[in-house]
């Protein structure tokens, strides 16, 4: 995105740190550069659930104080030796949209976004922080930006062959409330904040490769389910499914009596494939709840590959949802698109010792990953 809430003057050093704040937890992961190779440093994640006196697992609604106060631990935790980091707006807290306007100037596109945004935005214009970019599809043979002369007269996308009517202009609305708390949890860890990103451009940035056109994205967080569909690095599509992992958690500890932490290591251990009839019941509650998301799922992939005319090569899961035993077969007998379980750390440098470990709880960190991974190409180079 363009320059909002970066901060130019971000320390330099050899390691970044990227911060995901969640419902339920903080991750953290530290990344550094050498030889031109990016390398694992270290890794960490903390339950939030104790700091408002409920059980690990659980989403919360914590104070930028108390969160601060968990970042510290969790910084301790990990060993993080770094300062400089970037973290994570939820996408509970922006809005993305695409809008078509005018072929102008770079200078009245400028005045009219703000005024034209007012038709997406539920709050007023005041409320929120504004960034925008002119989006360039390969079928239109569009130029760069600005023109070579800097011209405040000549319209962006400008070419000699002439001049297109519209374009499209992708849009990001956060609303300031929500940066304002970001940046006093960040100051409360005593951390520098280099920049804020919504997670799914940081989840695009760890998860997909460079040589896939159209692809989703199904975000299995905590409290809700989100779908993004990405076309040339282009959200074209997101979605709220209203069911996530902390849902399939507390069935389980429900219907078997048992804590929300061992309904959590059973989800995980047991997912969709039971291999003992005593783990029939709980498998029987995972896929059920997978499947109410996975086939709300496939309707939008698939409504949208109509609509639009076009095949989705791909179809990424991520988040905590993600590393539920034998999803992707599971998956792949739900959803008509070719499954991947994310796996950020395979990307980077990591100890081979680690590698099961990683590859299980990739797909948990992987917005932590893209906002380091973004860090160190940004202020580090």
């Amino acid at each position: 995105m363009g320059n909002l809430l970066k901060n130019l003057f971000a320390k330099k050093g050899d390691s970044f740190l990227g911060v995901d704040i969640g419902d339920s937890s903080i991750k953290v992961v530290q990344l550094k550069k050498v030889k031109g190779v990016v390398v694992l440093d270290t890794y960490g994640e903390l339950a939030l659930g104790p700091y408002a006196n409920i059980e690990k697992g659980r989403a919360t609604s914590l104070s930028s104080s108390d969160i601060a106060k968990a970042l510290v631990t969790l910084i301790k935790e990990s060993s993080i030796n770094t300062n400089d980091c970037g973290v994570s707006i939820p996408l509970k807290s922006s809005l993305i949209f695409v809008m078509s306007l005018p072929n102008v100037s770079e200078k009245q596109l400028a005045q009219m976004i703000p005024i034209e945004a007012r038709k997406y935005i539920p709050v007023p214009i005041a409320e929120v922080d504004l960034d925008w970019r002119v989006i360039h599809h390969e079928e239109t043979k569009v130029s760069s930006f600005m023109s070579d002369d800097n011209s405040d007269d000549k319209p962006l996308g400008y070419e000699s062959s002439g001049k297109k009517e519209k374009i499209d202009v992708l849009v990001v609305a956060i609303h300031k409330d929500t940066i304002l708390k970001q940046k006093e949890i960040i100051e409360g860890a005593g951390l520098n904040l280099a920049f804020l990103e919504i997670e799914i451009f940081s989840t695009i940035r760890s998860v997909a490769g460079q040589n896939i056109s159209v692809f989703s994205i199904l975000d299995m967080g905590s409290s809700v389910s989100k779908l993004y569909i990405i076309e040339k690095g282009i959200i074209q599509d997101s979605h709220i499914i209203d069911r996530g992992s902390q849902d399939i958690t507390l069935n389980i500890s429900r219907s078997l009596g048992i804590s929300v932490a061992d309904a959590e290591e059973q989800k995980r251990k047991i997912g969709v494939e039971y291999s003992q009839p005593f783990e029939k019941e709980v498998s029987d509650i995972v896929s059920s709840n997978m499947e109410y998301i996975l086939i709300s799922a496939n309707r939008i992939l698939l409504n949208y590959q109509k609509k639009r005319k076009k095949s989705i090569d791909k179809l990424f899961i991520t988040g905590g949802g993600a590393i539920a035993k034998g999803l992707t077969p599971f998956s792949a007998s739900i959803v008509d698109v070719d499954i991947e379980i994310a796996d950020p750390f395979g990307k980077i440098e990591t100890p081979a010792f680690l590698d099961t470990l990683l590859k299980q709880v990739g797909p948990e960190f992987a917005v932590a990953i893209g906002l380091a991974t973004r860090g160190l190409q940004q202020f580090k180079d």
